[in-house]
């Protein structure tokens, strides 16, 4: 847990730059903390010059959950960098929008990252946006977000689909705390060590999993962790083979084995000892 102290000294104005504190106010059209607020914190200034990098969430499966927002913000936005051009531009056709579409995925993140910063920097307005749910979570964006702080160019998120926080509420398992790990690891022993450094853990924590390895991590589960560990087992949400399966290991590796085994999975694991009836 992080407290923050009052500072000495508060500006009685704050448009000695921006602040939050536990008060807002409008200030010229934007959302700014009031200089008295018992607790603030002062922040590098934006760069009123520059653009603003928009970080776009795209459906996880549903094409109806695209939000108004931001069919807005990709119309208005100069260029939109992209996992796929391709799966991007199935979106834009979807929205009836036609834009400026640059590649931003893994392989070229690093090199990107400048470029679209230097965009940024003049002025330009960027979405970034992923293939399916939340950039910069298991999905490219950390670097480029981190740039816009180092340049003080600002971010602006757009709420939207997340696979793993939409497992997680409809799994049945524990949310006062929870881990996301994002993927397992690709060889066994990482997801062995993975297992063992985690399985004390008081909270839930959630993975993603490839549907060539889930098999092989549900048994690894259940030969480590043993076989009344809780899991939840959720397949191709927001698809129409939508399924969410939370039970005991045992189980839940017996239905994966009884039913498809296609689609996008998303594995939360319980802590130790609990059950439907804890």
């Amino acid at each position: 847990m992080v407290v923050l102290l009052p500072l000495p000294t508060i500006p009685e104005c704050p448009k000695a730059g921006p602040l939050v504190g536990n008060i807002a106010c409008p200030v010229d059209s934007k959302e700014v903390a009031c200089a008295d607020a018992v607790v603030s914190i002062q922040l590098k200034p934006y760069n009123d010059t520059t653009g603003v990098l928009y970080l776009a969430a795209s459906p996880i499966g549903n094409l109806a959950d695209l939000s108004d927002r931001l069919k807005l913000t990709l119309e208005e936005c100069d260029i939109i960098a992209c996992e796929d051009t391709r799966v991007t531009s199935k979106i834009l056709l979807h929205l009836s929008l036609s834009k400026s579409l640059v590649s931003y995925r893994e392989e070229n993140e690093t090199k990107q990252t400048p470029i679209l910063a230097e965009k940024l920097t003049e002025g330009m307005q960027i979405a970034l946006l992923s293939d399916a749910g939340y950039p910069g979570i298991s999905d490219p964006g950390f670097r480029l977000v981190r740039e816009c702080h180092r340049r003080a160019i600002r971010v602006s998120p757009l709420p939207g689909p997340n696979a793993a926080i939409t497992a997680l509420a409809a799994s049945g398992l524990p949310t006062h705390q929870f881990l996301f790990l994002g993927f397992f690891p690709k060889k066994k022993n990482g997801v062995i060590k993975i297992l063992e450094e985690w399985k004390n853990f008081t909270g839930s924590i959630i993975f993603y999993e490839s549907r060539y390895k889930i098999g092989k991590t549900l048994k690894l589960i259940r030969e480590i962790l043993g076989e009344k560990r809780y899991v939840c087992l959720a397949r191709e949400i927001t698809k129409l083979h939508e399924t969410i399966y939370s039970g005991p290991v045992e189980e839940i590796e017996k239905k994966y084995n009884s039913e498809s085994q296609r689609g996008e999975f998303t594995l939360v694991l319980a802590p130790k000892d609990y059950s439907f009836s804890s």
